[in-house]
C-alpha cells in the first residue's frame, strides 16, 4: 500500500482459482480474497495484502482510495463489506466509487472526553456508536469525533447535536439518541444482599 498525496493505493492481483484449497493457500500466504464492482465494470475476483487492507479498515471505512489492478487501471473504491472468521479476515468486497456523486456510508463516531456528570454518581450511557450519513467521497471523515466532556446528569445527546463537515448531511433520524448521562436506580446497584424487613407491626393492627 502506497500514499499518492491524500489518496492511498492499495494493490490487487487478480486470481482465477475460486475453490477452497487454493483459497486457503492464499489467506496462508498473508493474502485476502475478495472482488472489486462497480456500474463502469463486471465484477473481479482479486487477492490483496491483509496488513495492508486491515491498515485501511482502522483509518476509516468511508474514505476513499485507488485500488490498483495488475493491467494498470486505477479505481477509486471503497471497502463495501469484511467477512472474518475468528478474527482473521476472509474475504472483502470493494465498490467503484464516481468521485462526483454523493454516497450514503456508516461512519463511527468517537466520544472525546469524560462526561462531568460521572463526578456525581451519573453514568454514561452510549445508545449508538455509527451514524449514516452522505457527501461526496472526498467530503467524508474517516469518523464524527464528539465532545462529551460537558454532559452533566441528565443530559442528552441525539444526532442533530453532532457537528458534521461542510458538505456532509445526516441521513440517520435528527431524533436518534446517541449518548445520555443518567443515575442508575437503586435497583440497578442491587447487591444481592436481602433487605432487613421491620418485625414491628403495622400501624392500627393487632396482635393476637
Amino acid at each position: 500500500m502506497k500514499s499518492n498525496g491524500k489518496t492511498a493505493q492499495l494493490t490487487a492481483e487478480q486470481r482465477t482459482e475460486n475453490k477452497g484449497a487454493a483459497l486457503a493457500t492464499l489467506r496462508k500466504s498473508g493474502r485476502v480474497p475478495g472482488v472489486v464492482y462497480g456500474p463502469s465494470f463486471d465484477s473481479v475476483s482479486i487477492h490483496v495484502d491483509e496488513k495492508d487492507v486491515n491498515r485501511l479498515a482502522r483509518t476509516g471505512r468511508s474514505e476513499l482510495f485507488e485500488l490498483q489492478l495488475k493491467d494498470g487501471k486505477k479505481v477509486p473504491v471503497l471497502i463495501k463489506d469484511m467477512q472474518k472468521k475468528n478474527d482473521q479476515l476472509i474475504h472483502v468486497d470493494f465498490i467503484q466509487i464516481s468521485k462526483n456523486k454523493s454516497i450514503q456510508v456508516t461512519i463511527p463516531i468517537e466520544f472525546q472526553g469524560t462526561p462531568k456528570g460521572t463526578k456525581k454518581a451519573g453514568v454514561l450511557q452510549t445508545q449508538e456508536t455509527e451514524l449514516i450519513v452522505e457527501g461526496l467521497p472526498d467530503t467524508l471523515p474517516a469518523s464524527i469525533e464528539v465532545d462529551i466532556s460537558g454532559m452533566d446528569v441528565g443530559d442528552k445527546l441525539s444526532a442533530s447535536d453532532l457537528k458534521l463537515p461542510e458538505g456532509v448531511t445526516l441521513v440517520s433520524s435528527e431524533d436518534m439518541l446517541i449518548a445520555s448521562v443518567t443515575v442508575l436506580r437503586a435497583a440497578d446497584t442491587d447487591t444481592g444482599e436481602d433487605t432487613a424487613v421491620s418485625e414491628e407491626p403495622a400501624e392500627g393492627s393487632t396482635e393476637e
